[in-house]
């Protein structure tokens, strides 16, 4: 079984519905759509990821032999609904906001409409992969924010929950704006730059500090960075300016020098005052250790003299807000608007667009929530992503990603852009919205009472 493209990706609940609507007959077309309840504290805005990856697994949707097998064999469903499923394929479509789109609570980015044995089968899957994808792309989208013109790098995968969750942090943290990922894999499957320096322990296999830097020049010259904090950081600053001379007869040129631990701020000043002083000016200074967005946004009122950061545990888990109050909901039914009404869980029911408006310099300023169709002023942000279970057209390159997510940044209001906390961004329900709630209501009661 391919796990990552497997229909098995699902909950049981969902297999246990698609046997209730084939013996019921309830396969009139769905609609359902994926948003965010509320923001997590500290969260100002999010930012889309993760549809490329929601796409492919759509299009490539089907049971394999040895996956129908398995379900024969657990007993748990009707031979009918296994045939059923051996010719199961995605034929619905998706409208979607682009990856790289910054979005506010109640607002779908991704909306399914299809078959309801489809629409309700890829629920758990869709939601994995959008949600770990959008939490990771909105914490990298704070760092950006925090460290303006700063080289950002991904440390992440060691800490990440699972390889997966590695490989699209980095692809996620890459849309936001990171520069780079250590992560080899993504470099071969995204074509995210690498970056990478060395570890501790190489300096510590070698007795002479010194030594260890002019063997790692000698084996990896290309954009030479040395870490310099294993020992005592002043002194080995020293010993790198003391190396440089005969690097630059070696024909190595040193890139930078990496810290990563004790008072970053003052170290990176106390070491770009020795590097300056020996003449290497031109040397960077990168920074890494158990870093977030507070920490680089400290520095960067601090003025401290750094170059660019590694982050690593506090991106790959979003160490602050891990995950999202998400859902993926039913709001249309064999063309009949539905909607959920459980205390602090209701929805706004109908196929829904999200509208927003600018400022004269381009920044945002609203976002109105109503029912697709509607004349709402501003641009739509959902748009078609497949059609009949298939892409609209191909999609954007990550380096098109990569720039849209940068423009939406630059149209924040200045105050998500400062990351500044409690201040709010207006989200507007249309009142054509709010009407198709209370016709939705008056219908459901209606039946109820009779």
């Amino acid at each position: 079984m391919n796990a990552e493209q497997s229909p098995l990706l699902t909950d049981l609940y969902q297999l246990n519905m698609l046997q209730a609507y084939l013996q019921s007959g309830r396969t009139a077309t769905a609609v359902f759509e994926f948003f965010v309840r509320k923001l997590p504290d500290r969260r100002g805005f999010l930012m889309a990821a993760g549809l490329e990856q929601a796409l492919a697994w759509l299009e490539g949707l089907r049971f394999s032999e040895e996956e129908l097998d398995w379900l024969r064999g657990s007993g748990l469903f009707s031979p009918d609904l296994i045939e059923t499923l051996r010719s199961f394929r995605f034929t619905g479509d998706v409208d979607a906001m682009p990856e790289g789109a910054v979005f506010f609570a109640d607002e779908p980015i991704l909306r399914v409409t299809a078959p309801l044995s489809q629409a309700q089968l890829v629920e758990s899957r869709l939601i994995n992969l959008l949600h770990f994808e959008t939490v990771v792309a909105s914490k990298a989208a704070r760092m950006v924010l925090a460290a303006p013109g700063k080289r950002l790098v991904d440390f992440g995968l060691r800490r990440a929950h699972g390889a997966e969750a590695g490989l699209l942090a980095a692809r996620a943290s890459h849309i936001a704006g990171f520069d780079a990922t250590a992560t080899m894999l993504a470099g071969a499957r995204f074509g995210i730059p690498l970056s990478g320096t060395m570890a501790h322990s190489f300096v510590q296999v070698f007795d002479d500090e010194a030594r260890a830097f002019e063997t790692f020049a000698k084996a990896r010259p290309d954009n030479l960075v040395l870490l310099i904090d294993t020992y005592d950081t002043e002194a080995a600053a020293r010993k790198v300016v003391a190396l440089a001379p005969r690097l630059r007869e070696m024909g190595v040129k040193l890139h930078g020098v990496r810290l990563d631990s004790g008072d970053l701020a003052a170290l990176s000043r106390a070491v770009r005052g020795i590097l300056d002083d020996g003449g290497l000016r031109e040397v960077t200074i990168f920074a890494s250790g158990g870093l977030d967005e507070d920490d680089l946004a400290g520095f960067t009122r601090q003025g401290a003299p750094i170059d660019g950061y590694g982050v690593g545990t506090s991106l790959t888990t979003s160490s602050d807000a891990p995950a999202l109050d998400c859902a993926y909901k039913l709001e249309e039914y064999a063309g009949l608007a539905r909607r959920k009404r459980s205390t602090g869980k209701a929805t706004w029911p109908g196929r829904k667009q999200v509208w927003r408006s600018y400022d004269g310099a381009g920044r945002m300023i609203g976002d109105v929530i109503s029912v697709e169709g509607d004349a709402a002023a501003g641009e739509p942000r959902l748009r078609p992503a497949m059609r009949e279970g298939r892409p609209v057209e191909p999609q954007p390159s990550l380096a098109e990603i990569r720039a849209h997510a940068a423009e939406e940044l630059r149209r924040l209001p200045e105050p998500l852009r400062k990351l500044e906390p409690g201040w709010n961004y207006r989200v507007e329900v249309a009142p054509r919205l709010r009407r198709l709630a209370h016709e939705v209501d008056r219908r459901i009661d209606a039946i109820a009472r009779s």
